[in-house]
C-alpha cells in the first residue's frame, strides 16, 4: 500500500496504520512519482493500483506496471469538474447534482477514460464536507464493483473515452482569493461559505475572509433571510445573538458563525470585545 506514514497537520495516518495491522507492506506516498516503484509493482505481481485522494503526479512507468490496470477515485463528474476540490467548486458554482468517478489512469490529470461514475443529488444546505461524504458513499461501491469485474473478467472494465473538449479544470486556490464579495447575490454569497465549510476538519479553502466593524474575520455558517438589504453591499446592519445581518447585492444575509484569532466566535462576540 502507498500512503502517507506521518500525521499531517495534526491528523493520524490511519490509512498507514491500518495497513500496518493488516500486515501489509507499505511505501511512502511521494513514491509514485519514482519510475522504480513502476519496478517494484511488477515485482510483487500487481494486478490493481487505485488511486484515491493523492496529490501526487503517478510517473507513467508506475501506471503501466499492474497487469490489469491503474485507476482515480475521482469526487467529482468527469470531464466537466476535473482537478482539486471539486465538491467545494460544484457547491460554489450552484450545481444541483455531482458525482463521483472512476476512470482509468494516464499521463494526464483526470484525462483517463471512465470505468464507472455514479451521480447523486446535491442538496439546499450541503456543505463542502457533506458533498465529499456523499462522493465517499458513492465512490466506494464504485471500487468493489472494479476490484469484482478485474477478478473475474478484467476485459469487461469500461473504458469510456472522455469528452475533453467538455473538459474544465479546477485549481487549488479559493475564488477570488478566499475573499467575500459582497456585491455579489446573496445565494451566491451563501454558497461560498458552505462551499468552504468542512467543519469540524479543516477546510482545504479555508474560510471565505471579509471585515466587519475593522476586523479580519473568517466566515463559517451564513444563512439566506429573504429580507432586503439597507445601505451598500457588505454594510452591517444590525447584531444579535442570532448573527450579523449583512447588506448583499440583492438581499441581506445572517453571518451566524466566524473565525476569529484561530477559534470560533458568534458576531455578538464583536461588539463585546
Amino acid at each position: 500500500m502507498i500512503t502517507t506514514a506521518e500525521a499531517v497537520e495534526g491528523r493520524r495516518p490511519l490509512v498507514h496504520e491500518s495497513a500496518l495491522a493488516l500486515g501489509l507492506e507499505t511505501w511512502p506516498a511521494g513514491s509514485v512519482r519514482d519510475p522504480d516503484l513502476g519496478e517494484r509493482l511488477r515485482r510483487a505481481s500487481v494486478d490493481l493500483l487505485l488511486n484515491v485522494h493523492s496529490l501526487h503526479v503517478v510517473h507513467r512507468d508506475v501506471l503501466a506496471a499492474p497487469r490489469v490496470g491503474s485507476f482515480n477515485l475521482h469526487p467529482g463528474p468527469l470531464p466537466g469538474y476535473a482537478g482539486l476540490n471539486a465538491p467545494s467548486w460544484a457547491i460554489y458554482n450552484g450545481e444541483r447534482s455531482h458525482a463521483v468517478t472512476l476512470h482509468w489512469m494516464d499521463a494526464g490529470i483526470d484525462t483517463g477514460p471512465i470505468a464507472y461514475a455514479e451521480p447523486f443529488e446535491i442538496e439546499p444546505a450541503d456543505t463542502g464536507l457533506a458533498v465529499s461524504g456523499k462522493c465517499v458513499r458513492h465512490g466506494v461501491p464504485l471500487v468493489l464493483k472494479l476490484v469484482d469485474v478485474a477478478g473475474r473478467d478484467p476485459a469487461g472494465i469500461p473504458r469510456v473515452g472522455q469528452d475533453l473538449a467538455k473538459r474544465r479544470y479546477f485549481g487549488n486556490e479559493p475564488p477570488n482569493e478566499g475573499r467575500i464579495d459582497w456585491s455579489r447575490p446573496a445565494a451566491h454569497v451563501v454558497r461560498f461559505v458552505r462551499a468552504a465549510d468542512y467543519a469540524p476538519f479543516r477546510s482545504p479553502w479555508g474560510h471565505p475572509q471579509s471585515e466587519i466593524f475593522g476586523r479580519r474575520v473568517g466566515i463559517v455558517k451564513a444563512s439566506l433571510t429573504g429580507e432586503p438589504g439597507a445601505g451598500s453591499p457588505g454594510t452591517v446592519q444590525e447584531i444579535t445573538e442570532s448573527g450579523a445581518v449583512v447588506t448583499c447585492a440583492d438581499e441581506s444575509i445572517l453571518v451566524e458563525r466566524l473565525w476569529i484569532d484561530g477559534r470560533y466566535a458568534r458576531p455578538a462576540q464583536l461588539v463585546a470585545d
